[in-house]
């Protein structure tokens, strides 16, 4: 504990802001002071465990980005979302593409962009460090604590562009002259970000090469490369851009014109990275609820399909609380009534194929309430929930009123598979693309109906893309991957107003929703939930009074959608608000350095 708070106190000499406040009196530490602590492995491996301090932190990753980022796309929505009440300065503003820049859950000292850049320090301090003293060259432990630093720094640089665009670089640490610091062009960020992490894919152990990598809340070779690939797809896409860093209102949705971030390199980089993963052998794919499973009972084991997971302990992170099916009250399964909060765009479950495995993982219709499965008002049509994260799943019985204790899951196997199979296609067509495509395909799919899709699929380069577009929104929905996909195939904008019919479509039952029944009939068998009517083909007047005469119950209400619920989607264009503003509490202490462009 003393090593622990002495790290942290060094971490903080920069000056960065933070929540201890008892920390920030602390006095500068030496340079003899930064010799001792990274020339011992001991002592640098807790600095770097210091900077997951930062993502724990109550408006970090825990109960701002996580909950917010992500939200809406065509598989994802804030659950009773309201277009009634837009703007409300807050939460729905955040979610329908209409924030403002004193949004009431962003615009504070100690929010995400602050703790971010708190966590960015932090790194460039120790990257100092063990560059100065770690002897990374002939030390291999030390160079696996390089090369996790310089992957933490990448995967919270690449929160900050995902969420706010062109934001400052900051490589270095702190010093009186750079204490401010303007915004930099988004390119300058993602080519250092590549070429860190090409450094560290090069620094860092293959999970279960050494001690430090069998578990998924440590940095492994596996998740710097996937990191790469994953950065390199953004690089190379679509995303809204300034006509220039200083243009505060004139934009357009483009590519870089940055030669170096070309497209063909891009996926060139991603190709190469996703194929060292697959050919390390280090991972594997399990049953599709397999991943969440192990999150929901704290397994941590590396090699499987999980790839690197920001660790939170028992009493902090609100994955489940956020993310997860709704208890309505406590019951043997959770001491906190929370989940919820978000959930799958109501079409999504309409959409799956009907033999799919990960539709009944991925969207469940019921929430809990006194211990048993049930349809209650809280479980209209619109608050589907996420199913990924389940308390029922836990070995443990949460406690805490407000922290499930869930790690925020940061990248899996399937996204190495699906971001191959992308990148191939481009460079190489779809038969070189198929084998990548094929695990995904055969894990959710009867065998017969997966060999289809393959070969439709591979008909052409054109068709092979599509497929992925359908395959990455099954696959990962609920898991904050989609709204970037949207944005860097420059398709955000058209698939959200399609979606919006899609779900005018489903309220009116016409469309490919049109044999959607208007009935829903259930009933509990102890503690589960049996549900007739649910998806597609309706049910006939006999069969609905052979149902009652059964003892299910009818809900003709379940599959009603109101438009001020499909409205809250977007308010505006999203084309036009892909980023958050910076908020003003750090505009206003920037001392004129930062700016929002967009027109915000």
């Amino acid at each position: 504990m003393k090593v622990n708070k002495y790290i942290l106190m060094f971490a903080l000499a920069g000056g960065m802001m933070t929540s201890c406040d008892d920390f920030l009196d602390a006095p500068t530490q030496s340079s003899m002071d930064e010799a001792t602590i990274f020339s011992q492995y001991t002592l640098a491996e807790s600095a770097v465990r210091g900077i997951h301090q930062s993502f724990g932190e109550t408006n970090s990753y825990r109960g701002r980005f996580s909950p917010y980022y992500g939200m809406n796309t065509d598989c994802e929505w804030q659950n009773g979302g309201d277009a009634t009440k837009i703007p409300d300065g807050g939460k729905y503003d955040l979610t329908a593409y209409n924030p403002s820049s004193n949004n009431s859950q962003m615009n504070t000292a100690n929010n995400a962009w602050a703790k971010f850049y708190e966590g960015i320090e932090r790194a460039n301090m120790i990257i100092r460090g063990l560059r100065t003293y770690g002897n990374v060259q002939n030390d291999p432990r030390m160079a696996q604590l390089l090369g996790e630093t310089l992957t933490l720094r990448a995967m919270i640089y690449q929160d900050l562009l995902k969420a706010w665009g062109d934001v400052p670089a900051r490589f270095e640490p702190n010093t009186s002259e750079t204490v401010y610091v303007k915004k930099s062009d988004r390119d300058v960020i993602y080519k250092q970000l590549l070429a860190d992490l090409e450094e560290a894919g090069k620094l860092c152990y293959w999970p279960n090469e050494n001690d430090i990598t069998k578990t998924t809340e440590r940095v492994s070779k596996a998740f710097a490369k996937g990191l790469r690939a994953r950065l390199a797809l953004y690089a190379g896409g679509y995303s809204q851009r300034p006509n220039s860093i200083e243009d505060k209102t004139g934009f357009s949705v483009r590519l870089s014109n940055d030669p170096e971030l070309s497209r063909s390199a891009m996926y060139q980089i991603a190709k190469q990275e996703c194929l060292d993963i697959i050919n390390s052998g280090t991972l594997k794919l399990g049953t599709f609820d397999a991943p969440f499973k192990a999150m929901c009972q704290d397994d941590v084991t590396a090699g499987k399909e999980n790839i690197f997971e920001i660790p939170f302990s028992d009493g902090r992170g609100r994955e489940l609380y956020t993310w997860g099916v709704l208890h309505e009250n406590t019951d043997k399964y959770t001491g906190q009534a929370k989940g919820g909060i978000n959930g799958p765009v109501p079409t999504l479950y309409f959409d799956y194929d009907v033999d799919d495995v990960r539709r009944d993982v991925t969207c469940v219709p019921y929430s809990w309430k006194d211990g048993v499965q049930t349809i209650t008002s809280k479980s209209k049509l619109y608050s589907h929930y996420f199913g990924k994260l389940r308390y029922e799943w836990m070995k443990r019985v949460v406690t805490s009123t407000n922290d499930d204790g869930i790690n925020f899951l940061a990248m899996r196997y399937a996204d190495i598979y699906l971001m191959a199979a992308e990148a191939i296609n481009e460079l190489d067509g779809p038969s070189a693309a198929a084998p990548y495509l094929k695990p995904i395909l055969d894990r959710a799919y009867p065998a017969a109906k997966a060999s289809a899709i393959l070969a439709a699929a591979s008909a052409s380069k054109d068709a092979f893309f599509e497929e992925i577009v359908t395959q990455r929104r099954f696959e990962f929905a609920g898991e904050r991957l989609r709204k970037m996909d949207l944005i860097r195939w420059n398709r955000l904008g058209s698939t959200l107003a399609q979606t919006k019919q899609d779900l005018n479509d489903l309220a009116n039952r016409e469309g490919k929703y049109a044999d959607v029944p208007t009935s829903l009939y259930w009933k509990n068998d102890g503690e589960t939930i049996d549900i007739k009517g649910l998806g597609h083909g309706l049910i006939s007047a006999e069969e609905a009074e052979a149902l009652k005469i059964a003892g299910y119950n009818e809900d003709k209400n379940f599959m009603k959608l109101d438009s001020k619920y499909i409205d809250a989607l977007y308010v505006n264009d999203p084309d036009t608000k892909q980023f958050w503003p910076i908020m003003d509490e750090f505009i206003n202490t920037s001392n004129n350095h930062l700016w929002n462009n967009y027109g915000y």
